[in-house]
């Protein structure tokens, strides 16, 4: 017959690879999936609008206040303003710019915002800004 035997003496040299692409691929798919949610505030709000440019991206801390009353700082979620404002002074300790960026619906009541502001300044804030967007 001309074909090999089945016993032939070399050994096999070549590496399978088709599981480790397989794999790769698979974590890129996952990593493709799950980046967007990473990327999200974790409230929704709805900004109020303003004739102003785009800031500069520093070293930023955002805290949010939805129209409900519920509290986050960067994306994560808190019950309260008292248990964010631990976290918020970690968060300031570590920045350089100690700048917070403050984003509230624009139908949230000012009272909480008035405590969120002044909870920033105790914590060690520098400068504050209110996010909006860009009136059209």
């Amino acid at each position: 017959m001309a074909g090999a035997s089945l016993n032939d003496e070399e050994p096999i040299t070549d590496i399978n690879i088709t599981p480790l692409v397989d794999v790769c691929l698979v974590l890129v798919i996952i990593f493709m999936v799950t980046a967007p949610m990473f990327s999200e505030p974790a409230l929704k709000v709805d900004l109020p609008s303003a004739h102003t440019k785009e800031g500069e991206e520093k070293d930023k801390i955002t805290l949010t206040l939805s129209k409900d009353g519920q509290y986050a700082l960067d994306y994560e979620k808190f019950p309260s303003a008292e248990a964010m404002t631990a976290h918020l002074k970690e968060k300031l300790a570590e920045s350089e710019s100690k700048l917070v960026i403050l984003r509230a619906d624009k139908d949230a009541d000012y009272g909480p915002l008035t405590d969120l502001m002044a909870r920033a300044k105790d914590a060690g804030a520098r400068s504050m800004t209110i996010a909006t967007e860009q009136a059209k």
